[in-house]
C-alpha cells in the first residue's frame, strides 16, 4: 500500500483533511473486488445517479444507508443456494449471489433523492444541493463609504430573477 505525503500542503491548506484522505484511500479501494458491479451517471447539471447491477437479489434483502459524505449498499441473500437441494443440481452457477457491501464516498452537498430497484438493477438517485449561503453572489460596487452597509448583497440568482 503506498501513502502519499501531503506535507507540503498542510503548510498552506486549512480543511482538505478529507480530500487528502480520500486520496490515500483510493489504494484501499483499489484492492477491493468488483462485485456487483456498477455505473455512476451524471444526469444533470447537480444530479447523478449510481446503478447498481444485483442479479439474483429481493429489494429486501438489500440495505443503502446515507451516512457522513458516505452512501454504503449492502446485500445478503436470505437463503443460502450453495447446498443443493434434491430438486435442482447445477451444472453452472455464474449468477452470484454473495454478500457485499460497496460504499461510495460523496461530495458534501451531494444527498440521495430516491431509490428504485426494477429488473434486478437498483438505482439511487443523488441531488448537489449547494446551500444558499455557498452560491456566488454579485457584489455591486457602490459610490461612497455609507452605500456599504446600507445596501444588502444579493446571490446572483436572485440578481438574474429580478431581471
Amino acid at each position: 500500500m503506498r501513502n502519499y505525503d501531503f506535507a507540503p500542503l498542510w503548510r498552506s491548506s486549512v480543511g482538505f483533511d478529507r480530500l487528502f484522505d480520500l486520496i490515500n484511500d483510493t489504494q484501499r479501494l483499489d484492492a477491493q473486488d468488483n462485485y456487483p458491479p456498477y455505473d455512476i451517471v451524471r444526469t444533470g447539471e447537480n444530479a447523478y445517479r449510481i446503478s447498481v447491477a444485483l442479479a439474483g437479489f429481493a429489494p429486501d434483502e438489500i440495505s443503502i444507508t446515507a451516512q457522513q459524505n458516505r452512501l454504503t449498499v449492502a446485500g445478503s441473500k436470505a437463503e443460502h443456494r450453495a447446498a443443493p437441494t434434491p430438486e435442482h443440481e447445477y451444472l453452472h452457477q455464474g449468477i452470484s449471489a454473495r454478500p457485499f457491501e460497496r460504499q461510495f464516498n460523496l461530495e458534501d452537498h451531494v444527498e440521495v433523492e430516491a431509490a428504485s430497484f426494477e429488473n434486478g438493477l437498483l438505482q439511487i438517485e443523488l441531488a448537489r444541493k449547494i446551500p444558499e449561503a455557498m452560491k456566488p453572489r454579485r457584489i455591486e460596487i457602490g459610490a461612497g463609504a455609507s452605500t456599504r452597509k446600507t445596501e444588502k448583497m444579493k446571490t446572483v440568482d436572485q440578481v438574474r430573477a429580478a431581471s
